[in-house]
């Protein structure tokens, strides 16, 4: 199966799985929210119910009712309407807003009984019970005439019901028409009393209790109210699957139709991406694909583009290498040629000189290959280092020793300039090469009377080594090459400075690898500064950091050409290393 076709149908899958889902979840919300919606109303109407009884229970009388019951249809958004058992109209929330009553729905009357709910104390006696009634039946009576009162006369009244359930009424204030209640005595106690003895002879007591409570106070309380809430033809949420099913059916067809596109405007960037694929692997290197957008697809065309470029550019390096390569060992390789074939035909005389010369020859190749052997391993992450703690100080002093004969025969001034030990974790054989190349280069390009100078110095965590020369200096348009293979300051690419052209690229591997940088400054005429900044041993926590073989043994370079196995000297960690290799020299 193609890929379009694979795509398709995969997209096909997801989109009717989510057309599906989407579906599901509509109708589980669409549900939830109908349950929702039924108790939101069911919460309306224990609430219009609760806040009627509580204003009938507080002021003993229906009066003033109509602004409590518009706020509550306001707050619900319910047509309220309060009549009494009787029938008496008493508020009427459309009447109120100023419209037309609209037909009341078919919901079954709410029955309100402001009347208190008597409350006794668990395990009270059915004769404590007694007392307790008739008390409250009086208290109830009085309580209500006073507060009905002071409705009537305009006092905001407020009520808290006592520990038998009967109300305690307050008011913000008292008008004189409403005098505080005298205590005298009942006058219908007794019938009271009466009434309420008979229920001792009940298996229920409690129930008939309450029964005689509201007959003896039916005079004194409000009358029971019947709600009614709602309109006609107002029905309650529901789902309508129709809707649905369309925006499902829709949301598939969309998905199918986006799907059909999607898979041309990817397809079309894939299979150009497929033709220059095979054509790199066919070796045209100059092969690119055009990039438009920003997307995946994009970044993709772009990093094939940029991978393109990497091998184009590595193979004109390996061209570029090779060239030089044949140019740094095809004329000595012809003068010893010229030479064995003339002592053959016995030309020219064999002399311990001539000898001497030879072989002077062959160990300058065999220096460019150990150079290039040095800097393939160390580009490929291969060539071995054995860190150890490193006194920089030492380092120079050593690396300073070993070239002042030089320095000498030259005619120029070494000196040294390291006031105080600068530790590092480092693998002081290769160090010591970085340092040793550097200083045989400036001591090359220093003329007679000139000065090579090695500083130390200290700036924080890092350390910091500089070689300046007081030579004939670099161009500033060849500096951005110094470090390419095979490059000298000579521009007839000649010998005579020596040097294989690799050192200084095998110097920015070494120190690269220390996690470390090496920058050059030069003005012509003025000399040259080569500056190498590495980390202390502070701030490597005093420990070497990788290099080192795991089982701890000695590091120990792959045997050269003819050479054999360099030898190996005991390193400060007791270990043997191997002896660092000559100088590279040259301009390099």
């Amino acid at each position: 199966m193609s890929f379009r076709l694979r795509a398709l149908a995969l997209l096909m899958l997801v989109a009717m799985a989510a057309t599906a889902a989407t579906a599901w979840l509509t109708l589980r919300q669409a549900n939830s929210q109908v349950r929702d919606s039924l108790t939101a109303g069911r919460q309306e109407v224990a609430r219009i119910t609760g806040e009627l009884r509580a204003y009938g229970f507080a002021h003993g009388t229906w009066d003033g009712l109509s602004p409590t019951v518009g706020r509550l249809a306001e707050d619900t958004g319910q047509r309220v309407r309060v009549v009494t058992e009787a029938d008496v109209l008493l508020a009427d929330s459309d009447a109120l807003a100023g419209r037309a009553p609209r037909a009341l729905s078919r919901q079954p009357a709410v029955l309100v009984d402001p009347r208190p709910v008597l409350r006794f104390p668990e395990g009270q006696v059915p004769l404590a019970s007694v007392k307790v009634t008739v008390a409250a039946i009086a208290r109830y009576r009085a309580t209500a005439a006073d507060a009905r009162c002071l409705t009537r006369a305009g006092a905001q009244v407020t009520a808290r019901p006592d520990e038998t359930g009967v109300p305690v009424i307050s008011a913000d204030r008292r008008p004189a028409v409403c005098p505080e209640p005298a205590g005298a005595p009942d006058p219908q106690a007794g019938r009271d009393r009466a009434a309420v003895t008979a229920c001792r002879s009940e298996q229920r007591v409690t129930p008939c209790l309450q029964r005689v409570f509201n007959e003896r106070t039916a005079s004194a309380a409000p009358p029971r109210l019947q709600v009614r809430l709602g309109v006609l033809d107002e029905s309650p949420p529901t789902l309508a699957a129709a809707p649905t099913v369309a925006v499902a059916a829709g949301v598939a067809l969309a998905a199918i139709l986006g799907a059909l596109l999607l898979s041309r405007a990817v397809l079309r960037p894939v299979r150009a991406l497929t033709v220059a694929a095979g054509e790199l692997g066919e070796g045209d290197l100059r092969r690119r694909v055009p990039v438009s957008g920003r997307d995946e697809i994009a970044a993709l065309g772009v990093a094939f583009n940029r991978m393109a470029d990497s091998l184009q550019a590595a193979e004109e390096r390996q061209r570029r290498l090779i060239g030089d390569i044949a140019h740094e060992l095809r004329t000595p390789l012809a003068n010893l040629r010229g030479y064995l074939e003339a002592l053959q035909d016995g030309v020219v005389e064999p002399t311990p000189e001539l000898f001497d010369s030879l072989h002077e020859e062959a160990m300058l190749q065999q220096r460019i290959v150990d150079d290039l052997q040095d800097l393939a391993l160390a580009e490929a992450g291969a060539l071995t280092y054995h860190r150890a703690a490193t006194d920089l100080r030492e380092l120079l002093e050593t690396a300073a020793t070993a070239h002042r004969a030089g320095a000498a025969a030259a005619g120029v001034a070494l000196r040294l300039e390291a006031p105080e030990p600068v530790p590092v974790i480092a693998d002081a054989d290769r160090l010591r090469q970085v340092v040793g190349n550097l200083v045989g280069n400036a001591l090359r390009a220093t003329p007679s009377g000139g000065s090579v100078t090695l500083a130390l110095m200290r700036h924080g965590d890092l350390a910091i080594v500089q070689v300046r020369d007081t030579g004939k200096g670099i161009p500033a348009g060849e500096l951005p090459h110094l470090f390419d293979r095979f490059w000298r300051a000579d521009a007839a690419r000649g010998r005579a400075t020596g040097g294989s052209g690799l050192g200084l690229s095998i110097a920015r591997q070494i120190v690269a690898d220390h996690q470390g940088t090496i920058d050059v400054e030069s003005a012509v005429g003025v000399g040259t500064t080569f500056t190498v900044t590495l980390s202390t041993a502070a701030a490597h926590g005093g420990a070497p950091r990788g290099g080192a073989r795991p089982d701890g043994g000695a590091a120990v370079r792959p045997s050269r050409p003819g050479g054999g196995t360099p030898a190996r000297t005991p390193s400060p960690g007791g270990a043997a290393v191997p002896e660092p290799p000559p100088a590279s020299g040259g301009d390099s």
